[in-house]
């Protein structure tokens, strides 16, 4: 049975294997995944994500791939835990409460690029 998920440190792995695949010599880089320290992404996505990094890394005009993981949807809602820890490391008031966070979108990454091949689904159908 596959699994349905890669875990971070995999995905990561994975990414960098991608890219010295048959080009040892080109360097990569991973941007918006610094302050996780945990997550599991979808399987499906990172072999089509890992065959991209590939793809771009074995053209002759590439010399360096650069994967940058950004929010689809700009404005995203969290939830902000705000925790008082005593000297015993207990906690003895929590207060819980919410943010709208307004991100870049893809168009900051892609200015000076001369071919974009979109393959993203329409939202909701991944």
């Amino acid at each position: 049975m596959r699994l349905m998920h890669t875990k971070l440190p995999e995905f990561i792995a994975k990414m960098k294997n991608a890219a010295k695949k048959g080009q040892p010599e080109k360097a990569f880089a991973l941007r918006g995944l610094e302050n996780l320290k945990s997550a599991k992404m979808q399987s499906l996505r990172t072999g089509r994500i890992e065959e991209a990094v590939a793809e771009l890394a074995s053209r002759p005009d590439v010399e360096r791939v650069e994967l940058i993981v950004m929010p689809r949807v700009p404005e995203t809602m969290h939830t902000v835990v705000i925790k008082g820890i005593a000297a015993d490391g207990s906690s003895p008031k929590a207060v819980v409460d919410v943010v709208n966070i307004l991100h870049p979108t893809e168009e900051v990454e892609l200015e000076n690029c001369r071919e974009v091949e979109d393959r993203r689904p329409a939202i909701g159908r991944h």
